[in-house]
């Protein structure tokens, strides 16, 4: 067996040692295979991956509280992208390795608060329990978790867009857009993109941001270009109270865009989103077409070229 066959074993040694939560062995096996190739990409990768989270290992270590260690865990997630974007290439199998090492260990301080005599009605242990779930590829228990997460907090965006994800992931292509699209109409600064695996919101992500958009304006954007570019098409009929709370919005929008221009950088894309959703309403219930061409030309006033995409 040539060396670097040996490098590719230990390798999978070291990922397999990952998803079942035991990175020490996972760094002796990298260790092993720097020996046989001190240049190898990948092997040198992936220690600089395991390394940094054996330094994070430190601080959760020191954490006593249950579910303060399952959020350090979390956190220290997001962090590692931050990290990752800094390292250059990067290699799928090792990250889905670390994945499975970070959801698993946050995994288990949250099971032990439920564990803990929770009454099941917790709608941000639910969300994390289901988000873990996800996150180690068990998409079954993270349906039924964030299920129960979103219909306790039917407002909450980050719920909504990870059972929206977790829909994506087991093809459910119809219910993840509805779900998106409610997600992003919320609170889309509550949608934490890197948390998300749907290749349908990640494009949609990258496609924004190749645009030029920057946060926190990115994510206000991207349910607008969402619509725009047909990924956003699943919708719904408003209830009455929702279609006065919609036009409640629309009419604060409107004042806040024209007495702080400054800030129309968020507020723009906000109140266009939300033109959107009162244009698929009167469309919805056939109401007459003269309040339909009045969105309209609102919307051409504020961004003409996103006028010009939508009518066309």
């Amino acid at each position: 067996m040539d060396a670097e066959s040996n490098v590719q074993g230990l390798l999978q040694k070291a990922y397999d040692s990952l998803k079942a939560s035991e990175i020490s062995a996972a760094l002796l096996s990298l260790e092993e295979a720097l020996r046989l190739d001190y240049e190898h990409p990948e092997v040198v990768y992936a220690l600089k991956c395991v390394n940094w989270w054996l330094e994070r290992g430190k601080r959760y270590g020191e954490i006593r509280d249950c579910y303060e260690r399952g959020e350090y865990v979390l956190s220290q997630w997001k962090a590692f992208f931050v990290f990752v974007d800094r390292i250059g290439k990067e290699y799928d199998r090792c990250l889905y390795a670390v994945r499975r090492y970070a959801f698993s260990t946050a995994l288990v301080c949250f099971q032990g608060m439920m564990a803990e005599g929770s009454d099941g009605q917790d709608a941000e242990l639910l969300l994390r329990i289901g988000r873990c779930y996800k996150g180690v590829g068990n998409y079954e228990l993270a349906l039924k978790y964030l299920e129960e997460a979103a219909r306790l907090n039917k407002d909450d965006a980050e719920a909504l867009a990870e059972l929206a994800d977790a829909y994506a992931l087991v093809d459910e292509p119809r219910a993840a857009k509805a779900l998106f699209r409610e997600a992003f109409f919320a609170n889309p600064q509550r949608v934490d993109i890197r948390a998300l695996e749907s290749e349908m919101v990640r494009l949609l992500y990258e496609r924004v941001r190749d645009l030029g958009y920057r946060s926190p304006e990115l994510e206000e954007w991207i349910p607008v270009y969402g619509v725009l570019f047909g990924v956003f098409t699943v919708k719904r009929e408003l209830r009455a109270i929702e279609l006065g709370k919609l036009k409640q919005s629309i009419f604060s929008l409107e004042n806040e865009i024209r007495d702080r221009p400054d800030e129309s950088g968020t507020i723009a894309p906000k109140l266009i989103n939300r033109y959107f959703w009162l244009i698929d309403h009167y469309v919805n219930v056939g109401e007459d077409a003269s309040r339909i061409d009045e969105t309209l030309l609102k919307i051409r006033i504020l961004d003409p070229g996103v006028y010009e995409r939508y009518i066309n």
